[in-house]
């Protein structure tokens, strides 16, 4: 299971990378709900814990367990679907004892690595339609279990890294731009329809959140509220910010014109707290770290080791880009967790353990 590896080959960058993002994390959540901010402390702990452990464990071998990962993430959604913690009016926590967790968070990971070893080992048939048809029936088992909780934004980053996976995979560019032809075009029908309100295709919060975003004016005081609250928070940081743990009667977190501040919107925290510098950081750190995941994946000594550090990639550059998106209402209203930074203990420790795969692939890198 583990091997004699050159530790010249570890990438240091890497982790330096996460641990910075996760301090920024720590500070951000310590200012949105102080009492929260040693559990994200640990979380973090935890987090590096596991991922050096698992930096050293060959990912081939974790890999041949692919059927019992695909048929244990089932057995979690099915779980919260049978007995699942409801919060908010949505079921997608499970409750053993003491420990509370979310295993939408951990199929995320767990999904990267069941098409890691599934298309290494079916490669040559990658571009059949029948072997595009059986991966999607993959797929769209625990996304169905994850929408039904109901949980859109997560099912639709589950999407993102089916593609993200497909694509590295060796999916042709043809049948990649066939599939294009066809998508864009039903989203754009399937929207419209979405958007009437006399059909219920989604759930009416869902739609609400829609049409929000196409029409803030009209649900300032609803729906748009908390992301118009998001954007005057973040604007009003200007270049350098209010500064951490500000008693500014005029902060917007201070008002409490937030709620969720510590996961959703935890960006509006740094906005107004470090300014457009802040910021800045934040979103180049977060983009650091998918690029270095790339780079991995392109010097990857197989095809499952490039997935694997490839879908952790797009994970946290999809995932980054629509929470910033919502913080800054530029996309419509989600729950997604900022990676590394927002709070949520499944979250956190689940792209930690995933950051340990892709540092264990580095370790095998071609030289």
């Amino acid at each position: 299971m583990f091997k004699h590896y050159r530790l010249r080959d570890y990438d240091f960058k890497l982790v330096l990378m996460v641990l910075a993002a996760s301090v920024i994390g720590i500070m951000a959540v310590g200012s949105a709900m102080e009492s929260l901010q040693a559990r994200q402390f640990a979380g973090v702990l935890l987090g590096m814990f596991l991922m050096v452990f698992i930096s050293f464990i060959d990912y081939n071998i974790v890999l041949k367990l692919y059927w019992l990962i695909y048929v244990g993430n089932l057995i979690l959604l099915a779980a919260v679907a049978l007995m699942g913690d409801d919060s908010g009016g949505a079921q997608r926590w499970l409750q053993l004892g003491s420990f509370r967790f979310q295993p939408s968070e951990i199929a995320k990971i767990l999904l990267i690595l069941f098409f890691a070893q599934f298309i290494m080992k079916h490669r040559e048939k990658l571009n059949t339609f029948q072997y595009i048809m059986l991966c999607i029936g993959f797929v769209a088992i625990p996304w169905g279990l994850i929408y039904a909780q109901p949980d859109m934004s997560t099912s639709v980053i589950v999407l993102l890294i089916f593609c993200t996976v497909m694509f590295i995979g060796g999916l042709s560019y043809k049948i990649i731009l066939g599939i294009l032809a066809v998508v864009i075009p039903a989203f754009l029908i399937l929207l419209s329809l979405v958007l009437q309100p006399d059909l219920e295709i989604i759930e009416q919060y869902q739609q609400n959140r829609i049409l929000a975003f196409i029409n803030p004016e009209q649900y300032a005081t609803k729906e748009a509220y908390q992301q118009l609250n998001s954007v005057t928070a973040i604007g009003s940081g200007q270049l350098d910010g209010k500064g951490y743990k500000n008693n500014e009667i005029s902060s917007v977190k201070n008002g409490d014109y937030i709620s969720q501040l510590q996961t959703d919107f935890i960006f509006a925290v740094i906005g107004e707290e470090f300014g457009f510098k802040g910021s800045c950081v934040t979103v180049i750190l977060l983009m650091l770290i998918a690029i270095e995941c790339f780079s991995v994946a392109g010097r990857a000594r197989d095809t499952a080791g490039a997935i694997i550090a490839g879908g952790m990639g797009g994970l946290i550059a999809f995932q980054s880009f629509i929470n910033i998106g919502v913080a800054t209402f530029i996309l419509p209203n989600t729950g997604l967790p900022l990676p590394f930074i927002s709070y949520g203990l499944t979250s956190l420790v689940s792209l930690y353990i995933g950051m340990g795969f892709v540092l264990n692939v580095r370790l095998q890198c071609r030289h």
